[in-house]
C-alpha cells in the first residue's frame, strides 16, 4: 500500500522551504509525529545535521518532530522503524551511492510498501523511478548501478525546463538529452516543472500541481498531461 509524494523541488520561487507542499503534507503526514529525514543528496556546502535542520523549523508547523537517519547507529533499523520518511535533494549519484554503500535501497522500498508515507524532492524523487539514468546532475561519485528503488516503472525528470524559442544558446535542451536516453532505452519519462508532483495512493498514481507534465516515450513526439492526469500504464 505506496503512500507517496514524488515532488519535482522542495522550493519554489518566491518561496520557503517546502511552503508550497504544506496544504498537502499537512493531509500527508498527519498521522506521523517523527519523520525520518534521509539528507545524503547534500554533498557539500551543508552539513547533513544543518541540513536536517532546515526540513525540521519546515515540519515544526505540522508538530512533526524530524531525525536525520545520520545520527542512527543503524540506518536500516531506523527506516524499519519509521512513521514517515522523507529524502530531500541534492546530488543524486551521491545520495544513490550512499544507499548501495549501506544497503537501504530494499528497506526503504519495503517500508514504503507497506505504507509507511514517503516524500521524495529532486534527487529523493530521482530514486524513486527504476534507474536515476534521467537525472540532471553531474556523476561527480560512481554509483555501483544506476538502480535505483522502482516505487514507480517509470523514469523522472525534475526541475523541467522548456527550451526558449528566443534564446540564441545553441546547446542541447531538455528533450534533446531526453530524446538521446530513448535511442537507447524504451522507459517513459515523466518530467516534472517545479510546482508539480506526483501523488501515490495504492494503485493509483496521480499528477498534481498547478502544471502540466510532458511525457517522453520512446519513438514518440513528448505529450502534456494535464493536472490530475491518472499515471497508470503510461
Amino acid at each position: 500500500m505506496r503512500n507517496c509524494i514524488l515532488a519535482s523541488t522542495s522550493t519554489v520561487h518566491g518561496q520557503t522551504f517546502l511552503q508550497y507542499l504544506m496544504p498537502q503534507l499537512s493531509e500527508f503526514f498527519k498521522s506521523t509525529k517523527e519523520l525520518l529525514f534521509i539528507p545524503f543528496a547534500r554533498p557539500s556546502g551543508i552539513s547533513y545535521q544543518d541540513y536536517t535542520s532546515i526540513v525540521a523549523k519546515a515540519m515544526a508547523p505540522l508538530d512533526i518532530n524530524v531525525k536525520g537517519i545520520h545520527n542512527f547507529t543503524s540506518p536500516s533499523e531506523a527506516i524499519d522503524q519509521a512513521e514517515g520518511i522523507f529524502i530531500g535533494g541534492g546530488n543524486t549519484f551521491v545520495l544513490l551511492k550512499t544507499l548501495h554503500e549501506l544497503e537501504l535501497l530494499d528497506v526503504i522500498r519495503k517500508a514504503v510498501h507497506k505504507g509507511v508515507p514517503f516524500l521524495g524532492t529532486s534527487a529523493g524523487s530521482n530514486v524513486c523511478g527504476p534507474t536515476i539514468c534521467t537525472t540532471n546532475d553531474m556523476p561527480i561519485v560512481y554509483p555501483p548501478s544506476f538502480e535505483a528503488l522502482c516505487l514507480i516503472p517509470f523514469q523522472i525528470n525534475p526541475h523541467y525546463i522548456d527550451a526558449d524559442a528566443s534564446s540564441t544558446h545553441m546547446g542541447e535542451t531538455r528533450e534533446t538529452r531526453l530524446n538521446e536516453y530513448h535511442h537507447y532505452n524504451a522507459t517513459p519519462v515523466l518530467c516534472l516543472r517545479e510546482g508539480s508532483y506526483i501523488e501515490i495512493k495504492g494503485s493509483n498514481v496521480i499528477l498534481r500541481g498547478t502544471l502540466s507534465a510532458p511525457l517522453f516515450r520512446q519513438g514518440n513526439p513528448a505529450i502534456e498531461l494535464e493536472s490530475g492526469s491518472d499515471l497508470n500504464n503510461i
